[in-house]
């Protein structure tokens, strides 16, 4: 999947890796539909979780979603290109990185950005591991420089329904987040 890099980008969302494509239930980001992430996004945007689901067809508003990404200047894509799964599931824990994002490279498209949020445990390991950011605590961020650009590094709970909080909890964090960059 090529990055979304909508112009006048000022937050860069990164995964991991999309899961094995059998679970998607359209062709975007967070395509799983037990992946909280739109419904964490209906309630920071729209104080409504179901606001980005289309429960009739069990999937998501792709174009909506896009609509809502392009306006509020929210690109997104993965720390890695191509991964190699070593299990048939969607854990990030069975991800081998075969390739690496070039971030440098995606940031030079995206000029306004001074934002990154990894929105999982193998996107920060990856992350902070090739460009030495430590990892900040949970809702907060870390300022670092990554060519020659004074950035921010975030940490938000993973979108995964296996990450041990609640929906609304989640959808604290990144509403405070959207906040001080000024999304919100």
């Amino acid at each position: 999947m090529r990055p979304f890099l909508p112009e006048g980008a000022r937050l860069l969302m990164l995964g991991s890796f999309p899961p094995p494509r059998k679970r998607w239930c359209m062709d975007f980001f967070y395509p799983n539909r037990t992946n909280m992430m739109w419904e964490i996004f209906g309630l920071v945007f729209f104080s409504d979780s179901r606001r980005l689901v289309d429960a009739e067809h069990k999937t998501f508003k792709q174009s909506d979603i896009q609509a809502l990404l392009e306006e509020r200047g929210i690109a997104i894509y993965d720390t890695a290109c191509a991964v190699r799964r070593l299990s048939g599931n969607a854990s990030d824990k069975d991800l081998e990185i075969v390739e690496k994002t070039d971030i440098p490279a995606l940031l030079a498209q995206i000029p306004l950005c001074h934002d990154i949020v990894c929105t999982g445990q193998k996107s920060f390991s990856v992350f902070t591991d090739d460009y030495g950011v430590p990892v900040p605590a949970m809702g907060t961020y870390n300022e670092f420089t990554i060519a020659g650009r004074p950035m921010r590094l975030w940490r938000m709970p993973s979108s995964s329904r296996a990450f041990p909080m609640k929906l609304e909890e989640k959808a604290r964090y990144y509403n405070e987040m959207m906040k001080t960059i000024g999304i919100l």
